[in-house]
């Protein structure tokens, strides 16, 4: 009754040998330049990468190993080479306030140049503007005009002295001011003579006093104003001097460099700044002025300092920055500190990635950003208002914020997030502007369609691994192995993994053992020889499981039958290794209570998915058999030996097995182990790990010794996922063991049994001699007994 549902030898593996393959070694093929299975998530990125405008973020998704890094980088690559590279970025001082410097944008590699000649234009200013100022034109200059004005205030006080000596007055300079004095002779009068005179004389004296203070007051004024006049003349042959000087140096300047209006503006204020400044560039030259003097001419030459920020002259295109470590600083910049703490030098800025990728592209990865929410909120408003604030970190508050706010920085950059689905999950779900941002997701395959186009590009593929890690090249049978392997790891013949950090690990490994051997190419025996040495090395867990078989600490029957008891399957996955594992699946049915009663929930060692499958197994029983009469029955279930948690769904059709054998008497076969879910309507439903499973039972039954009778029953939805060892195969087709795919509970229950299952008639009743009919027997014979307890 079983064999109809046994699954043909041919279909418990694919072997590759495609057509396709008609060349000798992978180095007669073009390494691949393409990208495999991937056009969705390819499209998804151009358009990203296209779309014009805030928003337009790119969010890329996919499982670990499936080449996502590599190929958006590649993308991103070739896509920037096309585009024109950015201007250099440098931080200038600005002249309105000087703790909030200036950003410029210049021709692409010059700002390097621009720092330079400023640094060497100010050292020629220190040198050529003390130099201009001691020159014999401009000393004579100066001399004619301070005798200018010294010939007039000598002629309006010689008109007072003048006036006084007719008035017998003269003008006697003290050391604080000029003051009238009455004379006699040219000689001032001494003060006993004074007093000895009449009081008509000294009224008279008083009063020619008070004439010439008056006049000498008035004289005094035009004299200062003169001096004025004088002062102001001198700062304006200073100020012309030190243009004509500056100004030749800057028309140089805006020539090679006033191709940006930014610096055309800027090179105007640095003008104007040392013309108003010129005596601290005096002293700048001075070796003898006082430390103080020196130290402020050093602080104002320092702001004509340029910070380059970004220099790209070995750039070609736009940028793209891979920022692996995206702390705080290397991604916005930051402002270095000086040993005693503070400092108030623009020169101290640095650029972060964001500002390093400015009309470019910028790759990240979201799970680091998401560790520290400063940065993620930081780099979201960066984004939306495209403008980059270079701060001090939040947690340097403590140490004094710095004074230096450098004026926002327009920024246009394209950010790709690399991430897993779980976190894009979160963030369109929590984050109100992640989706605002972040407009665009490239979803990554895990794996592609197995068509002959594929299994070419796989072998190209395989070619460019090898040129590329300098690996020996494979043959057909070598580069076949590869393609049964990434059937394998997703576990369908019909498909290739797109994984391929793994599966370059394989090639890695391959070779290696190739080269062991002294081979000159890789075939196909020394990729099974990595595949099991890699498993070797990674499998004591799995040994020592297995021992426990061997030893009888864990019971199993591989032979026999029995009542209430089936063999189910489970997957261990332990790192990159995952083994299948049986354990026994025991059912108890008796009357009482009705319902199910799982032992692990009640012990609280059992999942959601685990207690979602055990109701199902209850609900797929009230419908067979309570149709006509409340069930009277409990039901014990329990997975035997197990000191661990469980969950899952995929032992519910054997936990469905064992109730029916028990509630049916009827024993099942101990050889065959069992793996599928079940939903209420008895339908068997695919399960994952399909391949470890069949496989850890199989290695148990050639331990315990292989009768012929054992196998693995599994849902007839994965015989496509079918990818077994070649050994099992083998022992298939030699009827050591077999594989039988069942859909159905009823299918299922006839292979475990050799008994057909029954149907029922229009009145629920189930044929005699069948599994249900004794299962409705049983039922009945509880409720009836029920009732007659009640």
């Amino acid at each position: 009754m079983a064999g109809k549902f046994s699954v043909a030898t041919a279909d418990l593996t694919r072997k590759c040998d495609s057509p396709v393959f008609v060349f000798k070694t992978t180095q007669d093929l073009e390494p691949l330049d393409t990208v495999i299975g991937q056009k969705r998530a390819v499209e998804a990125i151009d358009f990203g990468l296209n779309m014009k405008g805030p928003g337009y973020n790119i969010f890329v998704t996919g499982y670990e190993g499936t080449g996502k890094s590599s190929i958006v980088k590649d993308i991103l690559t070739r896509h920037a080479a096309q585009l024109e590279t950015p201007p250099d970025l440098c931080l200038v001082y600005n002249f309105d306030d000087e703790y909030c410097p200036v950003a410029l944008e210049m021709k692409s590699g010059t700002a390097a140049v621009f720092a330079r000649r400023m640094a060497r234009f100010v050292e020629t200013l220190k040198i050529k503007i003390p130099r201009s100022f001691e020159s014999d034109r401009f000393q004579r200059t100066r001399k004619e005009t301070q005798e200018k004005y010294t010939d007039q205030q000598n002629l309006i006080f010689t008109e007072v002295e003048t006036f006084g000596a007719a008035l017998d007055v003269g003008i006697l300079q003290t050391e604080k001011e000029y003051q009238a004095v009455p004379i006699k002779e040219g000689q001032p009068i001494p003060a006993e003579k004074y007093q000895a005179c009449d009081e008509r004389t000294k009224a008279v004296i008083q009063a020619n006093l008070a004439k010439v203070q008056d006049k000498l007051n008035l004289a005094l004024r035009e004299m200062g104003k003169l001096a004025r006049e004088m002062k102001k003349e001198f700062k304006k042959q200073v100020e012309e001097q030190a243009f004509s000087i500056v100004s030749r140096q800057i028309e140089t300047m805006e020539d090679t460099f006033g191709h940006s209006p930014g610096i055309e503006v800027y090179l105007k204020n640095v003008q104007r700044d040392i013309v108003e400044n010129v005596a601290l560039f005096l002293e700048a030259g001075n070796s003898q002025a006082e430390q103080g003097l020196l130290m402020m001419a050093d602080s104002l030459i320092a702001r004509y300092r340029v910070n380059v920020l970004c220099d790209r002259k070995n750039e070609k295109g736009a940028p793209v920055v891979v920022e692996t470590s995206p702390g705080f600083q290397n991604l916005f910049g930051k402002i270095e500190r000086n040993p005693v703490g503070e400092s108030g030098d623009f020169s101290k800025i640095r650029a972060g990635s964001v500002l390093k990728a400015h009309k470019g592209y910028l790759v990240l990865e979201i799970e680091p950003l998401l560790m520290n929410p400063h940065i993620w909120e930081t780099l979201k408003t960066t984004l939306q208002n495209q403008a980059l604030n270079i701060e001090d970190l939040p947690d340097q508050s403590a140490m004094g914020a710095s004074l230096l706010k450098p004026l926002p920085i327009p920024v246009d950059v394209k950010v790709i997030l690399l991430g897993s689905y779980e976190p894009f999950m979160v963030l369109q779900q929590e984050d109100g502007k992640f989706n605002k941002i972040f407009k665009v997701r490239a979803d990554f395959d895990y794996e592609a369609d197995l068509t002959q186009e594929n299994e070419l590009k796989y072998a190209r593929f395989i070619a460019r691994a090898c040129r590329d890690e300098n690996l020996l090249p494979f043959t057909p049978c070598g580069v076949s192995a590869i393609l049964e392997y990434g059937s394998r790891m997703v576990e369908d013949k019909k498909k290739l993994s797109l994984r391929f950090g793994q599966v370059t690990g394989l090639l890695k490994e391959a070779d290696y053992w190739a080269k062991k051997d002294r081979a000159n190419v890789v075939s196909g025996e020394f990729v099974l020889k990595a595949i099991t040495a890699h498993r070797f090395r990674h499998n004591l867990y799995e040994e020592k499981v297995q021992q426990g078989f061997d030893d009888h600490s864990i019971l199993l029957d591989v032979s026999g039958s029995m009542t209430g008891q089936v063999n189910a399957l489970a997957v261990y996955s332990i790192g990159e290794i995952a083994f299948g594992r049986p354990t026994r699946i025991t059912a108890e049915s008796y009357m009482g209570t009705p319902g199910i009663i799982n032992v692990e929930h009640e012990a609280d060692m059992s999942g959601q998915t685990h207690d979602k499958g055990v109701m199902i197994v209850s609900g797929y029983v009230g419908r067979m058999f309570a149709q006509n009469y409340p069930l009277s029955v409990s039901i014990s279930i329990t997975f035997e030996q197990s000191y661990d948690g469980i969950d899952g769904d995929s032992a519910s059709s054997t936990e469905l097995y064992a109730v029916l054998s028990s509630l049916s008497n009827v024993p099942i076969r101990q050889g065959i182990a069992v793996t599928g879910s079940v939903n209420q309507k008895g339908e068997i439903q695919a399960i994952g790990g399909v391949n470890e499973k069949i496989e850890g039972f199989y290695d148990v039954c050639v331990k315990k010794g292989l009768t012929g009778d054992q196998g693995v029953m599994i849902p007839a939805a994965n015989v496509k996922n079918l990818m077994l060892r070649t050994d099992v195969v083998k022992a298939v087709g030699e009827g050591k063991f077999h594989i039988y795919a069942v859909a159905s509970i009823e299918q299922g229950i006839e292979v475990l049994t050799g008994i057909r299952a029954g149907k029922a008639d229009a009145q629920f009743h189930y044929p005699d001699k069948t599994v249900f009919g004794l299962v409705q027997k049983k039922l009945e014979k509880y409720h009836e007994r029920s009732r007659a307890f009640e």
